[in-house]
């Protein structure tokens, strides 16, 4: 991205920094991975809890606009903690996302992301949208950066080409609605 800050090794630096509260959060985080890095938005993908790391998460969160992330995406099954607990000690724009659970399937992780008290602002996706996560912090940053902007908007067009070509007919032709 133009005017974006260089690390030593010649990589740019990340600029979602996307949050789990354990390693068992990888596989679904990960999708969120994938879709940024088809973007090609610089990202990075660390495990950080509110409960059991909470002076790291702490120094994540203090330290992340400063390196250059300007959207966080924090990822979170159960009690959710994390999600809130990163919006309260940033002004960056946090994505909650939902992790499915073995006991409630998620539900329990979804209303403790979106229950957020007035001035602490979580926005949240659905349980286990981790790909809507990094579309949305994707919309965030087109805000400020026009080639992220084409991307997305390219994204859609071939989302939309996809679908439309998805329900053509033996003979190339658009079906009839029954």
């Amino acid at each position: 991205m133009a005017g974006r800050s260089e690390e030593k090794r010649g990589k740019t630096a990340p600029m979602v920094g996307i949050i789990g509260g354990s390693k068992t959060d990888f596989p679904v985080l990960e999708k969120t991975v994938m879709i940024l890095n088809q973007l090609g938005i610089p990202n990075e993908l660390v495990v950080l809890s509110a409960h059991r790391t909470p002076d790291q998460l702490s120094q994540y969160i203090e330290q992340a606009a400063g390196r250059g992330i300007e959207v966080i995406v924090a990822g979170a099954g159960g009690a959710a903690a994390l999600p809130g607990v990163v919006a309260a000690k940033t002004h960056l724009p946090v994505i909650g996302l939902p992790i499915p659970t073995e006991n409630l399937r998620g539900l329990d992780s979804l209303l403790s992301i979106v229950q957020m008290p007035k001035g602490v602002p979580v926005a949240t996706v659905a349980i286990g949208g981790a790909e809507n996560a990094g579309l949305l912090a994707a919309q965030i940053l087109a805000v400020r950066y026009p080639e992220i902007r084409d991307k997305v908007i390219q994204f859609r067009a071939e989302q939309t080409r996809a679908v439309l070509e998805s329900s053509r007919g033996p003979k190339n032709e658009p079906t009839k609605p029954r």
